[in-house]
């Protein structure tokens, strides 16, 4: 994987789109986290309150579209981009570098049915001095998504035979794209089915 930027300081910026000092993420913060916890026990917690307690808009037919982490926490809703600002939001509130991270894939089972970017995190462990990608998307029949710091668990496997791809670089902000699809579309499943950007 490749930085972005080589200042570590950046993974840990607040964005409009990853709005820790929100009060609400700030009340979360506190029952998520304690000073007892190590780095690697706190990004498991996060990790798994988003991947578990946010539902993805797609899963539950949800037509709400949520955007930055206070109103994806709000809602408990999101779509792959919004979870993942989220995610970084409760990391970078507690010091832990979290960039962003993208996949193209099929978007749904044929390359007929059309393309799409999907996010991902990728944290840094100070203390196993590495980056390591986490994909909280949300776990159903067929994506089995962990959390693991020895070997990459995501959602969806590359298949280069259909020309789905892994870009290598880990970035400070969300991809524009991406978040003006967001801000673009009221409802998530009509956006989801047809405007979802196909490249980064």
């Amino acid at each position: 994987m490749i930085c972005e930027s080589e200042n570590i300081n950046d993974y840990l910026l607040e964005l409009n789109m990853v709005d820790y000092s929100n009060p609400m993420i700030r009340a979360n913060v506190d029952e998520l986290f304690n000073p007892a916890q190590t780095e690697i026990e706190k990004v498991k917690v996060a990790f798994e309150f988003v991947r578990d307690e946010i539902s993805h808009s797609w899963d539950i037919q949800s037509k709400r579209v949520t955007c930055n982490a206070s109103e994806v926490l709000a809602y408990k809703e999101g779509i792959c981009y919004a979870k993942s600002n989220l995610l970084a939001s409760f990391l970078r509130s507690q010091g832990i570098p979290t960039g962003f991270c993208y996949q193209r894939l099929m978007l749904f089972d044929t390359p007929e049915k059309g393309y799409c970017i999907h996010a991902l995190n990728a944290v840094y462990f100070k203390s196993l001095n590495k980056w390591v990608r986490l994909d909280a998307r949300g776990n159903k029949m067929g994506i089995d998504a962990q959390f693991s710091v020895d070997e990459e668990k995501l959602a969806f496997p590359i298949q280069e035979e259909f020309d789905e791809k892994d870009y290598p670089v880990i970035y400070v902000k969300p991809n524009p794209k991406t978040i003006t699809v967001l801000e673009e579309h009221k409802d998530a499943l009509e956006m989801y089915k047809l405007h979802l950007p196909e490249s980064i």
